[in-house]
């Protein structure tokens, strides 16, 4: 038998590691701004625009997936040893962002940093998350079980960011769009 607890502690600590890795995110924007000889900002900016289009695609990632976790966790009225396992296991996702929105800033055209970076945003540990909730009535507060629309709407965000994974090569981030639909495609029953 698992200890529960309120999920404020929880809620807490991920909200301020999700708050730290997006400021992360603007470290390396800071830095240029040092750079000695790169001229007036006009040329500063359309200069380093890979780093500033990485830091807004990686800002705009990260709010996403920390508003689903946020409305995931309005269900939540205690937490489990389980679900801090995943949802530590989701902030090392979040966490570890930071790394690869660098290496998209310097190697933007770059297939293999393309495709590392898709394969480090994590929904399907976010699906793990909900589908636990949702099953056991100790955590959610409606659970009710693992009902097909329920686990269709834990599977779409994963399956979309699947899609966007295979489509990277063909049309770049533009592929991440498709993140956007998943409230949409949840809603549609």
């Amino acid at each position: 038998m698992s200890v529960t607890r309120e999920p404020d502690r929880l809620v807490l600590f991920t909200d301020a590691v999700v708050a730290i890795a997006i400021t992360l995110l603007v470290l390396p924007l800071v830095e240029i701004t040092s750079e000695p000889g790169e001229g007036p900002p006009a040329e500063l900016v359309s200069h380093h625009w890979p780093q500033i289009f990485s830091f807004l695609l990686s800002f705009a990632v990260i709010a996403h997936l920390w508003f689903t976790h946020h409305r995931l966790f309005e269900d939540v009225r205690r937490y489990t040893t389980p679900l801090m396992v995943l949802n530590m296991a989701w902030l090392l996702t979040i966490v570890v962002l930071p790394f690869p929105t660098e290496l998209l800033g310097t190697y933007s055209g770059d297939t293999f940093v393309r495709l590392f970076y898709v394969g480090t945003i994590s929904s399907l540990l976010l699906t793990a998350i909900t589908l636990l909730v949702h099953a056991n009535p100790e955590i959610g507060r409606e659970a009710g079980g693992l009902s097909r629309p329920v686990v269709l709407r834990a599977a779409v965000p994963p399956a979309l960011l699947l899609l966007a994974f295979v489509l990277v090569p063909l049309i770049g981030y533009y592929g991440l769009l498709l993140m956007l639909l998943s409230p949409l495609a949840q809603r549609i029953r």
